[in-house]
């Protein structure tokens, strides 16, 4: 739990900065480069993945119970799943309408996702995952939404078909995680 902790913390630390600590980012952007600082934000981001995941996968191998979902949350997730790969793609399709209105899809795919795997998981590992995931998600978000404000950010609707193509590659991509990629990586199909 520990490695997993550590993971957590550099790579949520390291996407929270931009929100929470924006002159200071801008201080070091400065000071060394923006290049050096997107690499060095690299290594911590992907240094922090790497923990996380061998710290949850370490936490599986034995893990604290501490409550059964009950039936239908894997049901429940899956189909939350849907849409947040509709909200994922969304991020990286052109703006149609969606876009827009939601301002931030990848946070908010965020949210969805680690709301779903906590409805679905029950350990204190899930627990801590996607808690984490869910808190910085819900405060990113919120923080994210008042700086647009604030700004005065207006952000341009496209055309219908962007968010057609954006449920179309959601789609796409929730069907191949949830039947083959899902269990490839993670060990666990969420089907069973």
């Amino acid at each position: 739990m520990p490695l997993l902790i550590i993971g957590l913390i550099l790579f949520l630390g390291s996407h929270s900065v931009r929100i929470f600590a924006p002159a200071w980012r801008e201080r070091q952007i400065e000071r060394f480069g923006r290049g050096p600082w997107r690499v060095m934000h690299s290594v911590a981001s992907l240094v922090g993945l790497i923990l996380l995941v061998w710290g949850y996968q370490t936490a599986r191998q034995d893990p604290t119970v501490v409550w059964l979902p009950p039936y239908g949350m894997n049901h429940l997730a899956i189909l939350l799943n849907f849409f947040t790969f509709v909200l994922f793609a969304a991020y990286f399709v052109p703006a149609g309408r969606l876009k827009p209105a939601l301002g931030h899809p990848m946070v908010l795919a965020v949210k969805v996702w680690a709301l779903a795997h906590l409805l679905a998981n029950g350990t204190l590992n899930d627990i801590v995952l996607f808690g984490a995931f869910l808190v910085w998600a819900i405060a990113d978000y919120a923080l994210l939404r008042r700086r647009d404000r604030q700004s005065g950010i207006v952000r341009v609707r496209g055309p219908v078909r962007n968010d057609i193509l954006a449920v179309v590659l959601g789609a796409v991509l929730w069907a191949v995680i949830l039947f083959w990629l899902h269990r490839a990586v993670v060990g666990v199909s969420p089907l069973y």
